[in-house]
């Protein structure tokens, strides 16, 4: 069956489970197939967080034939083919490796997405939609079962046991409920306090939310952009290989941050 998957076929099967037009007035960054390859079939699908060429040159290397990432090469306004986005134009094409791209409707998606995956993760019950961006609400917020600690949330959330980039234990030691929004997404910090929820959980932190957390007696965690990023493309990675056939790889290139 993997030897007949065209890019047309397989962008009609993401569109099918991911909302991917629905976020075309709030999303920008070219969602979709943003770098096609020659009509060949996909045997092997590559699954990263980032569109970088170490994450292409991995690809390559198991020899994929379409590259899914959260954070692709374009993200608004036209940008000139050279310097960096030209290389790595150039190595897909040269490699015949199709990048597909998915940002926020990744984020969003109620079961596959990053936000429900950490959620998942975390153990909250009653969960439900949280944190408005451009009149969409791409985060989840729920309550726990049983109160945990903020050093209990770390260890429940963490990638492969990395560290968090930073963790503010400015609330309660016990805390039952939990917002979360991964990546860049400190500022909804300020919705975590409107809503009266016990920890905020995102990817990085920020000054400006500092002493607003603080002052809030709220607890947060960043826990990296790249380790809260890598739960949605994992998703989608065994959704693919459940329901295609499809051989599959995750590409593991975290940054650090």
């Amino acid at each position: 069956m993997s030897a007949e998957l065209t890019t047309a076929k397989l962008d009609d099967f993401f569109k099918s489970f991911l909302e991917i037009d629905g976020f075309s007035s709030c999303d920008k960054s070219l969602n979709g197939i943003q770098v096609d390859n020659d009509g060949t079939g996909i045997r092997k699908l590559a699954f990263g967080v980032d569109a970088a060429m170490e994450t292409f040159e991995h690809a390559a290397a198991i020899n994929a034939g379409m590259l899914f990432v959260h954070h692709g090469l374009f993200w608004s306004d036209p940008v000139r083919l050279s310097g960096n986005i030209r290389r790595r134009i150039k190595f897909l094409l040269d490699h015949n490796i199709c990048l597909y791209a998915v940002h926020l409707p990744l984020d969003q998606h109620p079961k596959l997405g990053n936000n429900a995956v950490l959620a998942e993760l975390l153990g909250l019950e009653n969960i439900e939609p949280f944190g408005p961006y451009h009149g969409r609400k791409i985060g989840y917020k729920g309550a726990f079962p049983k109160a945990v600690t903020i050093e209990e949330a770390v260890k429940k959330i963490s990638f492969m046991n990395r560290p968090p980039l930073g963790v503010y234990p400015f609330g309660g030691k016990e805390i039952t409920s939990a917002a979360v929004m991964s990546g860049g997404a400190a500022e909804s910090a300020k919705d975590a306090l409107a809503e009266g929820v016990d920890l905020f959980v995102t990817g990085e932190s920020s000054h400006e939310v500092y002493h607003e957390c603080l002052e809030g007696k709220l607890n947060m965690i960043a826990g990296g952009h790249y380790c809260t990023e890598v739960w949605g493309v994992q998703a989608v990675m065994c959704y693919c290989g459940a329901e295609l056939g499809i051989e599959t790889e995750f590409i593991d290139v975290p940054t650090g941050l």
